[in-house]
């Protein structure tokens, strides 16, 4: 639309209307004189746009915004009933807020990542508001809303910052996915997000290829992994150094003084929290005229948050699952109280800051406070991870099961994955693959590989990564070609390395190298490494420096090797020196016998050079 109209009358029986729109730029008007019943808001795209995102100038601005609406955890409210206390400057705000600043300036992605009831939210909500206070604020509800919000700040030309808390909720295909977050830098909107340190270690875990797909579960967490691997995030310590403590001791609020005295080794936000009297008095209360019924109650809810099944919880489920925690504790020699009394108890609002099972939409079912999750230590038991996957015919949600049940070692994992697969789910289908493998059982794991590619089609390039490596490991190599290059076309890095591996063996340098730069540019550890190995050989040794640095940062341990013993070579022995005590950090004989060399100072150039294996391919994931 223009920029300026002239007036439009309109007669009718209810006299003349004015519509007109003057300065500026308006996407979407809509004009008329009266309105029956609701007006539905679409994008573009024909989706229809939440309520709540509908006008942006009804989105919460930043320095008018509360840290409880943020989702900051309670505190004890003070005499006025005020549940925030005074903010006490975190160690990591200058880094966090500089950050944030570039982010505004030129678009990116800001990422604070800490343990339950570090102060994450807090810290974030703290640097919002001083650095972009103008800004309007975007909190999406779930991850499909976020598209849906960007769009309509786009055309209503508003500058906001995108706030995710606790992140995890909001990656995935219909969320934040790479293509979404290289569209808010192009925009230059900000992004600022919150992570616990157990979400973000079970997404980096995913990205190293540590576990298994599963429907949508798995490409979620793919998604994710591909997304948290462009930010490196800012870390907020649960345990307070002494610099903060030494702030705190400044405020004269109560509650925080109350914290310095009694915190112990917890952390002064996590003591606010009340997150470590809630696990005593959790721990506690299964003893003899305490409260073990309840306790069996949370402990259930607990782990059944453990294996991966969303809350919430109903009774009816927790009523089942407890039983077993309370015959374990001891039974009616505990003289545990009734179901009702038991329940009421875990619900009950301790210290005006939360409850061990946490209220919900739904009345008779609970969430269950993650600071909980975090700190259980033991073994989920059998039983638990057998009632959950009873509990839920989701492929998605038995997807996440398997996940879980593998990293923990659970021979549900096959169940789980089976019962996805039942269900029609091509990622579990791969998961189950990648199972059935690493147990040797081959001729099964590449049928559900097949079945995958050919029910999931292009969606499914884990799989068909992963017939390649089974044709690799059995010596079919045109077969792994062909594989590998069908899932590095469609952009899988692991498979481009592979490709570039296989090729490297063949003598086809060039495309090697080609192969080995595409994964290194999608940030592929192993790709720098075997880069470097094939620049090194072809004498290029400044070019392979580089991948090997680049590869070293990462941690990989032989890269770290040859980068020192190439810096060795070329003189610079104190940097070999550092990068070869890296190494030989990791175990590698061969990383301790060039540090031992070089420590001798024998000075001799024809000495053996103890280089590392010329290549790492990727096994199946």
């Amino acid at each position: 639309m223009g920029a300026e109209r002239e007036p439009e009358r309109e007669g009718g029986a209810g006299g003349a209307t004015e519509n007109a729109v003057s300065g500026g730029r308006a996407e979407s008007v809509l004009m008329g004189r009266d309105f029956l019943g609701p007006v539905t808001v679409t994008t573009a795209g024909g989706r229809r746009v939440p309520a709540y995102l509908q006008d942006p100038g009804r989105w919460p601005v930043a320095g008018g915004w509360g840290a409880l609406a943020a989702g900051a955890h309670r505190a004890r409210p003070d005499r006025n009933g005020d549940a925030v206390p005074p903010y006490v400057v975190r160690d990591t705000d200058g880094e966090l807020r500089e950050r944030l600043a570039a982010a505004a300036r030129d678009g990116g992605f800001v990422l604070l990542v800490g343990e339950s009831t570090a102060g994450k939210t807090r810290a974030a909500f703290e640097a919002l508001a001083a650095v972009l206070p103008g800004y309007r604020v975007l909190a999406p509800a779930k991850g499909e809303d976020l598209p849906l919000g960007l769009e309509v700040a786009e055309q209503g030309g508003v500058r906001c910052v995108v706030w995710l808390d606790d992140v995890e909720r909001y990656l995935g295909p219909e969320g934040l996915e790479p293509g979404l977050l290289a569209e808010l830098e192009r925009l230059r909107v900000p992004v600022l997000a919150t992570m616990r340190h157990q979400q973000y270690e079970t997404f980096t875990a995913a990205q190293e290829g540590a576990r298994g797909g599963g429907g949508p579960h798995a490409e979620a967490m793919d998604v994710g992994a591909r997304v948290l691997k462009q930010v490196e995030p800012v870390a907020i310590e649960r345990v307070w150094s002494r610099g903060e403590l030494a702030r705190a001791e400044e405020s004269d609020d109560e509650r925080i003084a109350d914290a310095l005295t009694h915190h112990g080794p917890y952390g002064i936000a996590e003591y606010l929290a009340a997150g470590p009297v809630l696990l005593r008095e959790w721990q506690r209360a299964a003893r003899p005229g305490g409260h073990p019924r309840a306790a069996a109650l949370v402990a259930a809810a607990v782990d059944l948050a453990r294996t991966g099944l969303r809350p919430p919880f109903p009774r009816a489920l927790l009523a089942e699952a407890h039983e077993a925690y309370l015959r374990a504790a001891g039974g009616p020699l505990l003289r545990p109280e009734p179901l009702d009394d038991a329940v009421e108890w875990a619900c009950r609002h301790r210290h005006g800051v939360t409850s061990m099972l946490v209220p919900t939409e739904d009345p008779d079912a609970w969430d269950v406070f993650d600071y909980l999750v975090d700190h259980a230590r033991t073994d989920v038991p059998e039983a638990t991870w057998h009632l959950a996957l009873r509990h839920t015919a989701d492929a998605e949600e038995c997807s996440a099961i398997a996940v879980h049940a593998r990293r923990a070692a659970s021979p549900v994992a096959e169940a789980a994955y089976r019962q996805a697969v039942d269900a029609g789910s091509t990622g579990a289908m791969n998961g189950l693959g990648v199972l059935l493998a690493t147990a040797g059982r081959l001729e099964e794991a590449e049928a559900l590989f097949r079945r995958a590619v050919e029910e999931g089609g292009e969606r499914e390039t884990r799989a068909v990564f992963n017939l390649g490596v089974l044709h690799r490991e059995a010596g079919r190599a045109e077969e792994a070609e062909a594989a590998y290059r069908r899932a590095a076309e469609a952009g899988h890095s692991k498979a481009m390395n592979n490709l570039g591996t296989l090729l490297r063996q063949a003598g086809r340098l060039d495309e090697a190298e080609d192969l080995f730069r595409r994964a290194a540019r999608e940030g592929h550890a192993k790709s720098h490494y075997n880069l470097g190995n094939l620049l090194r050989r072809a004498g290029r040794l400044e070019e392979a420096e580089a991948a090997f640095r680049e590869a070293a940062a990462d941690g990989h341990a032989k890269a770290q090797l040859n980068l020192g013993v190439l810096l060795r070579r070329t003189g610079r022995t104190e940097e070999a020196e550092l990068f070869l005590r890296r190494a030989a950090l990791s175990g590698d004989p061969k990383a301790l016998d060039s540090l031992t060399a070089l420590l001798r100072e024998t000075g001799r150039a024809d000495e053996p050079e103890d280089w590392g294996s010329e290549g790492e391919p990727e096994g199946p994931s």
